[in-house]
């Protein structure tokens, strides 16, 4: 969600439990535009909170003028001193994907890797090192795992250009009432992979500048997302069953919307079996 209107934001997407205390936001209001300003972000973005067993992590998204670009990536302790995290690769995905229980709230922390397989095993040894991942290893995988599955943006919010940069639809109105309850209406802000599978046929109703990403009415397991409507009716609220904790608000008619994510960083894993 937009760092500018962290407090607004915060409020319309708390529906669930989960948020900051006034002092958190105060602070964090703050030191998010510091940030803007010392790291020449065009935007900032509060992406959230992965809590863990001693400590939290609280996470920012600087982007540049393309929206679709890699998005650097900050976290903070005390949401006061911010570090940058370094690229997401995917070894550290698939890696991050093997560990489970919660994050320890220590970057410094390193995990035992023990399902690995023996070319990597003996290669490591080779070179030295000990079978170990760091816990910044995998907030940086545990993060860019949340953004492809999760991360959404309301229909017509960006507009592909003819040079395939993505940019912020200055026309964007937001999504009438009708529209905002439907999850077409919803495109997860990442590179599309259905989308690619579709037939000319498919294509043919598609506004290549507008539908240029996957909509969330395909995804699996269906159910994996709720719908409600908040604040009298006046907000729609998206919540992901897959990632706990993943919140998305968007009022209809306006240009506000952005989600937000409180949780451990665990993916739920149950949810086949659940729905």
């Amino acid at each position: 969600m937009e760092a500018a209107a962290l407090p607004a934001a915060l409020e319309l997407a708390a529906g669930g439990g989960a948020g900051l205390s006034p002092e958190k936001r105060a602070v964090l209001g703050a030191s998010l535009l510091l940030l803007q300003r010392d790291y020449r972000f065009e935007r900032v973005w509060f992406w959230g909170c992965i809590q863990g067993v001693r400590g939290a992590y609280y996470i920012a998204e600087g982007l540049g003028p393309d929206r679709a670009a890699p998005r650097s990536r900050l976290y903070s302790l005390n949401c006061v001193e911010w570090s940058l995290l370094p690229p997401a690769t995917e070894e550290m995905v698939v890696q991050a994907e093997q560990l489970k229980g919660r994050f320890q709230g220590d970057p410094s922390f390193e995990y035992e890797y023990t399902e690995i397989n023996a070319e990597d095993a003996e290669r490591l040894f080779e070179d030295g090192k000990e079978p170990m991942i760091k816990e910044e290893s995998r907030l940086v995988a545990t993060i860019e795992q949340i953004d492809r599955a999760v991360g959404i943006i309301p229909r017509g919010a960006f507009l592909k250009t003819p040079l395939g940069s993505v940019r912020e639809n200055r026309n964007f109105e937001g999504l009438s009432l009708t529209e905002a309850k439907k999850l077409s209406s919803y495109f997860h802000f990442t590179e599309p992979v259905n989308l690619k599978n579709k037939t000319l046929l498919e294509k043919a109703d598609l506004d290549p500048s507008t539908d240029f990403l996957d909509s969330l009415e395909h995804d699996i397991p269906q159910g994996s997302w709720t719908v409600q409507l908040e604040k009298g009716g006046t907000v729609v609220v998206l919540r992901s069953l897959l990632w706990l904790g993943l919140t998305f608000y968007h009022v209809p008619m306006t240009k506000q919307y952005g989600y937000v994510y409180f949780g451990t960083g665990e993916k739920n894993l149950d949810l086949p079996f659940m729905l």
